[in-house]
């Protein structure tokens, strides 16, 4: 793979020295951004003037004096107290996409980041012998896509689903499989997903039932937990056959959503078991938890309830049992220690925010938070119905996540099938194509949204040909390979000496932009801000193709070679785009 030096980069280069040609001494970020009144406009002869106590207009018209252009600027004027406007030159354009064109990885010049380093994400975390609902989509889906853009920068990411895979309900069933020993038995040796739902679904009803009826039941369940927590062996066997057939039924959810998740990367509540009294005696000894009322708490000046008494962090109860706050300060120890992570990430819905806040400042008092690791909550708002409150059933239950993403595709492949005749879709690609718009709509709809606000679920919004929607993107670039396709012996090919209309400048300097957008949505961990650049390059793209015609009898030969490059060009960068935020593009649509 060849780096590609971005337009904006050399620009930024080129302004830099010039400033340093001007005042040897300042060292300055001429303070570049994207303009409507150019290409670019730099802002930092503002603040360098202050510093320099010189008059702004006449210190950015030095500046200009001592610009290089080279290639790359065409022209660069003074404006209003001291802005400088930049103007790059077609050739600069043209070229630059040529070297990201001929990247033949997926990178498109694309560079990792300077220093890479370790993040451990925490996302996806299913319950145990419960269903998945709609809550459980965000988590999922933004952290994949997190994953995704991280380690296209070249980060080392470890994937955690920190399924809830323990606790005292455990007992329950345990007691009840051991008293009904063929509930979980399955009639193939091929299990769906569904059916394996449906039993542990069962199984929990029916010993919920029994619980709550039958004292002796009840008394022999309670048992079974502490047994489990001993780690008896046939208890332990039990329990084991709980979580293998959830497991079944996660990935059947987890394949449908179009994502890999690994058997290695599920480590849940039970993962960190060994570690809890250890990590309770190392926070008693060094006094960061002190005893209250026989529990083990730690305490925040910040935290008070309604009645302005403090709340603290309860790490182990006063029966000796323990609380999430354990498992999850367990889970930091290893994550820092043993997998050597200089980046946490949870991506966890927001209103478990003072949980995690409290867990991190209790990480960071018994210092297995250091300087070196940063941990951040993810947090994410809440699904809405189209009457904007919580997302449910008509009878108020709560949405089955394997309902709604079928009923998602089902929508979708009706659409696909409308244009079938037209574009000459077989009935493979119907149903295929169905399932790529089906979900990569329920995924947009979510990573188009800022993470941290609710959004709307609306189907038939989220399955639209118009609008900020993925079929937009993914027509976009199903149109470009019928173009592709259309060339005939015509081929793409770069010519810089070539003059740009104006469709084509605002379509080439937007492409440039892709890595820089990329590295945005990494750092501040914002998918939304790859599905806001997407959406534009596809809006860019209409404007081109309604004013620069690709194939016209009347261009020249060279000119259709230009207009192949750039349309092949933003087709990749929207295949590879909406790759990282897990999205499929057919390639006829």
């Amino acid at each position: 793979m060849t780096s590609v030096t971005s337009l904006t980069e050399l620009v930024r280069q080129c302004l830099a020295n010039a400033l340093s040609a001007t005042l040897p001494e300042a060292g300055a970020d001429p303070l570049l951004r994207r303009s409507d009144r150019a290409d670019f406009q730099a802002n930092g002869i503002l603040a360098l003037a202050k510093k320099a106590k010189a008059n702004p207009r006449e210190l950015a018209t030095q500046v200009v004096a001592n610009v290089v252009s080279g290639e790359v600027i065409r022209e660069i004027e003074v404006s209003g107290p001291g802005f400088l406007n930049v103007t790059i030159s077609d050739e600069a354009i043209t070229r630059t996409l040529a070297a990201r064109y001929a990247d033949d990885t997926a990178r498109l010049g694309v560079p990792h980041a300077a220093q890479p380093g370790t993040t451990v994400i925490d996302y996806a975390q299913p319950n145990v012998a419960k269903e998945m609902h709609v809550g459980h989509l965000r988590s999922a889906v933004i952290g994949d896509a997190v994953v995704r853009i991280l380690e296209f920068t070249g980060e080392t990411v470890v994937r955690r689903h920190h399924i809830g895979d323990w606790g005292t309900q455990f007992g329950m069933l345990i007691q009840y499989l051991d008293e009904h020993p063929h509930e979980l038995d399955h009639k193939d040796a091929e299990v769906s997903g569904e059916e394996a739902m449906s039993n542990l679904d069962r199984l929990y009803k029916a010993a919920r039932r029994l619980f709550d009826s039958d004292e002796e039941f009840k008394t022999r369940a309670r048992r079974r937990v502490v047994d489990l927590q001993a780690g008896e062996p046939r208890t332990l066997a039990s329990w084991q056959k709980f979580v293998d057939e959830s497991k079944i039924y996660f990935f059947s959810v987890f394949e449908k959503l179009d994502m890999e998740i690994r058997d290695e990367d599920i480590v849940g509540e039970s993962g960190y078991n060994d570690m809890l009294h250890e990590t309770c005696r190392l926070l008693e000894e060094s006094g960061v938890a002190v005893r209250s009322e026989g529990a083990l708490c730690v305490f925040f000046d910040d935290v008070k309830g309604p009645d302005g008494n403090p709340v603290p962090l309860i790490v182990q109860k006063s029966d000796g049992g323990f609380g999430y706050a354990a498992t999850d300060l367990s889970a930091i120890r290893d994550r820092v220690f043993q997998l050597k992570a200089d980046t946490l990430l949870y991506v966890v819905d927001a209103r478990q925010s003072l949980h995690f806040r409290m867990v991190f400042e209790t990480a960071r008092r018994a210092g297995w938070l250091g300087d070196d690791v940063k941990a951040h909550q993810l947090a994410f708002g809440t699904v809405l119905g189209k009457d904007g409150k919580p997302f449910k059933t008509r009878e108020g239950e709560t949405v089955r996540l394997v309902d709604l993403l079928d009923e998602a595709v089902d929508r979708a492949t009706a659409v696909v099938g409308e244009k079938r005749e037209k574009v000459g879709l077989t009935d493979q690609e119907v149903v295929e194509n169905g399932r790529y718009v089906g979900i990569g709509a329920v995924k947009y709809a979510d990573l188009s949204t800022s993470a941290v606000r609710d959004y709307k679920f609306d189907l038939d919004q989220m399955v639209s040909l118009n609008g900020d929607t993925s079929v937009y993107l993914q027509y976009a670039y199903a149109r470009i390979q019928s173009i592709l396709r259309r060339a005939g012996e015509a081929g793409p090919a770069a010519h810089p000496e070539l003059a740009l209309a104006p469709a084509e400048r605002a379509l080439g300097l937007h492409l440039d932009r892709f890595g820089e957008t990329v590295a945005e949505a990494a750092e501040a961990y914002e998918p939304h801000k790859l599905a806001a650049y997407l959406y534009q390059l596809a809006s860019l793209l209409t404007t081109f193709y309604d004013q620069c015609h690709v194939l016209s009898p009347d261009n020249a030969p060279e000119v259709v070679e230009n207009r192949l490059f750039l349309v092949d060009l933003t087709a990749r960068t929207l295949h590879q785009g909406m790759a990282l935020l897990g999205i499929r593009t057919p390639e006829r649509l």
